[in-house]
């Protein structure tokens, strides 16, 4: 039997009668509908496509695509062909786009129109993109419709391949900026399935499920594609950006059933309802949140509001979804629950022995939807992918009820009197004051040339830094007198990554 991931996740829909369901709606006005019936002959239309353009097996299609339904076909179509598909992060800036070209060598690129302008001189930059192919909106010179690249092609038969063969890359840059092309094979897809969407999530083919993190990475891939094929259940897509006010929207007028969002949107859009009123109506049975460890508080106050659980969970783009999460019926705020079935997980400490309850650790996965490799970073590989185990680079501290509680990224820890301080212990802190709607903080030397930790805080609306003015005594009381910041600067926005996570690195530099 052939191990080419599109035929599970595409082609057995319409042999088992769901043709005619929607498989993806776009959720914005005079948005289309994608049945399983039209996605297996689109997707295999496209495979005929790429052949008669002439990009051939294991060549790279570089995807500057929108959340829209031409996502879904470029991507089982690729992989029906043995073209992989390199799906791109749409809010980078021209020279990273350049980057990721000269890097994947990608031989074709697909275009939102709304994108054009910033990625098309990336793409006249390489030497190695033959053709471009651009979605709605005008075709520039040297490019070619979406329509006129498939106009006439007849479905193609499914390429038959090893379930050990590279499928698709994903660029990860996480929280310092460097891109790195990151490859997974056509058996990490159901794995992610098969552990976390089946057994934590319980995706059921009744579900509607909305992302508001993107398709373009691991977290919104597994939320907004794979996991409502792997049963039959319908996805929202939108090609906007997800706010309170869009997504407050969504969940009012499609009424999905499985919200997914990463820390900074929930805490907005509470924010939102509490200040103005209006939270939507919608038939919301799980919720789950990563990118960045949940707040406790967040979590709580969304409980109240919805009376549904975030199941708060880590994963990254390296282990393809979540490996260790909170799941229904056992969930505990302020964690990242225990292991997802399937997965182990372990602390070590720089020496790589294990450490003990109550100690920090880095956590070090295995599963078996990691990746191959990072592509052209030799060392990088070696030294994140030992064996069966994946270095996350994440600092967690064990219980001693076995459940993990988030510290920090590995760059991020510092010691302030010789003890570990974990800056997310104190930017929960921070924002279980009322006036702060956002928090981060960074170790900076004081004039001794000690390390301390300094706080950079974004204001709920109507609120000024006069209101911080018992801030740091709250903080002592809270978590300890040692790890309260000496230093608290207000700031209008904080660094982040697509994914949600702060980028810590750039507040160091400011600090």
């Amino acid at each position: 039997m052939t191990g080419n991931a599109a035929i599970w996740f595409v082609d057995r829909h319409v042999e088992e009668g769901r043709s005619s369901k929607a498989a993806f709606l776009e959720a914005w006005d005079g948005g289309s509908e994608l049945t399983f019936g039209a996605l297996a002959e689109q997707s295999a239309r496209f495979a005929n496509a790429l052949k008669r353009a002439d990009i051939r097996r294991e060549e790279r299609a570089a995807m500057f695509v929108l959340d829209q339904i031409e996502f879904p076909v470029i991507f089982w179509g690729a992989l029906k062909c043995g073209v992989q598909p390199v799906a791109v992060n749409t809010l980078l800036a021209t020279d990273v786009y350049r980057t990721i070209l000269e890097d994947s060598r990608a031989a074709i690129a697909f275009v939102s129109a709304e994108l054009l302008d910033v990625v098309l001189p990336a793409i006249k930059a390489s030497p190695y993109v033959r053709q471009t192919v651009v979605i709605g909106g005008e075709t520039p010179p040297g490019a070619v419709s979406w329509q006129a690249f498939m106009d006439g092609t007849e479905p193609a038969d499914v390429l038959d391949c090893c379930s050990d063969e590279i499928a698709f890359w994903l660029y990860s840059s996480g929280s310092t900026g460097v891109p790195k092309g990151v490859r997974h094979v056509h058996s990490s897809l159901r794995e992610t399935c098969d552990t976390y969407g089946r057994q934590v999530l319980g995706i059921e083919e009744t579900d509607r499920v909305y992302s508001a993190a993107k398709l373009f990475f691991a977290y919104g891939l597994g939320n907004g594609m794979t996991f409502p094929l792997s049963v039959g259940a319908t996805a929202l897509l939108f090609n906007g950006r997800p706010t309170p006010d869009s997504v407050s929207a969504i969940l009012n007028s499609y009424e999905p059933t499985i919200y997914c969002g990463v820390p900074t949107l929930y805490a907005a859009m509470i924010h939102k309802w509490e200040s103005e009123g209006g939270q939507p109506q919608a038939p919301l049975r799980s919720c789950i949140s990563a990118g960045e460890a949940l707040p406790a508080e967040i979590g709580r106050k969304w409980k109240s509001m919805w009376g549904v659980d975030i199941l708060d969970g880590v994963g990254s783009t390296e282990m393809l979804h979540i490996f260790l999460s909170n799941s229904p019926g056992d969930v505990e705020y302020g964690t990242s629950g225990v292991a997802v079935p399937g997965y182990e997980v372990r602390l070590v400490d720089e020496q790589g022995a294990e450490v003990g309850h109550g100690e920090v650790g880095e956590l070090l996965v295995r599963g078996g939807s990691a990746a191959a490799d990072y592509w052209n970073q030799r060392e990088k590989s070696r030294t994140t992918f030992e064996g069966e185990w994946t270095r996350t680079g994440d600092k967690y501290e064990r219980t001693e009820a076995g459940r993990f509680i988030y510290c920090g990224r590995t760059d991020d820890m510092f010691k302030v009197s010789g003890i570990w301080v974990s800056p997310f212990e104190v930017e929960q802190a921070l924002m279980s004051f009322q006036p702060i709607l956002e928090a981060a903080v960074v170790a900076h030397r004081d004039e001794d040339g000690l390390e301390k930790p300094k706080a950079f805080v974004v204001l709920k609306s109507g609120q000024d830094a006069a209101s911080l003015g018992e801030l740091k005594d709250y903080i002592k009381e809270k978590i300890g007198k040692w790890k309260y910041p000496r230093w608290i600067e207000t700031i209008d926005e904080l660094p982040k990554t697509a994914t949600g996570k702060i980028q810590r690195f750039k507040l160091r530099q400011d600090a």
